[in-house]
């Protein structure tokens, strides 16, 4: 069985369209992805849509449950900054119907069965969505939710750091940013995952995308011009 793995799209489809059109002669059992599907970039119907018809397997990030909120005429505290609110009310004022429909049915957690494997996804931590698991976070914390998480194979986001440990017999498993990397390198990051009866395999891989395409949809928006270096530079600057 063969998984595509994805998070951390933050709404930017012009990335998602190039890592889609990457595996295009591929077949996957199932693509999987772990939430912040919006927010920060100004495509979100694009990439709601993308996924919703594509039947890809998706869980809520915290910036999706803060657009949740607002869609429900509720209000948020964090993030503070001005010019990262103006990126949710942004999103939330473009999104279409259907993908206002798609979004409220996302849940916080997805388990799948693969062989002898229970998958499971979250955003941050089988514990909470906002932990970020990074690959030197302290693996007594990596043990402690294995303890207490009945999957073999975790798969997280948030962090936007790509990696796979194997802590006992647990997989945690991050396939990175795929709209939003902060290590320098605006390429999308993703994963996939192998699983056979005998072994559980993971590459990682990093993907070209057209960066001007997302800067000047920002620029046509009005939208803060940080966000455009950020896009260009693959640094977080906020």
């Amino acid at each position: 069985m063969k998984f595509l793995l994805l998070s951390d799209i933050h709404g930017n489809f012009p990335a998602l369209k190039a890592v889609a059109e990457y595996f295009s002669n591929t077949s996957f059992t199932a693509i999987f992805n772990c939430g912040d599907s919006i927010v920060y970039a100004p495509f979100p119907n694009e990439t709601l849509h993308w996924l919703q018809s594509h039947n890809v397997h998706s869980i809520l990030g915290n910036t999706d449950r803060k657009i949740k909120k607002l869609l429900k005429g509720k209000s948020f505290k964090k993030p503070g900054k001005q010019e990262k609110r103006i990126m949710y009310i942004n999103t939330s004022e473009q999104m279409d119907e259907r993908s206002k429909m798609y979004l409220l049915s996302l849940k916080k957690y997805f388990s799948f069965s693969a062989g002898n494997h229970k998958i499971c996804l979250f955003h941050g931590s089988p514990e909470h969505t906002n932990e970020f698991l990074f690959p030197d976070t302290q693996i007594e914390r990596f043990r402690e939710l294995s303890a207490a998480c009945t999957c073999s194979i975790i798969i997280t986001g948030h962090s936007h750091v790509p990696y796979h440990k194997l802590i006992g017999t647990t997989h945690f498993i991050n396939p990175g940013s795929c709209g939003r990397m902060f290590d320098a390198n605006p390429a999308a990051s993703c994963a996939v995952l192998t699983i056979s009866d005998k072994s559980v395999e993971v590459r990682h891989y990093r993907i070209v995308w057209p960066v001007e395409q997302t800067v000047q949809a920002l620029q046509k928006a009005g939208l803060p011009e940080i966000y455009q270096t950020m896009y260009q530079t693959g640094k977080k600057l906020n």
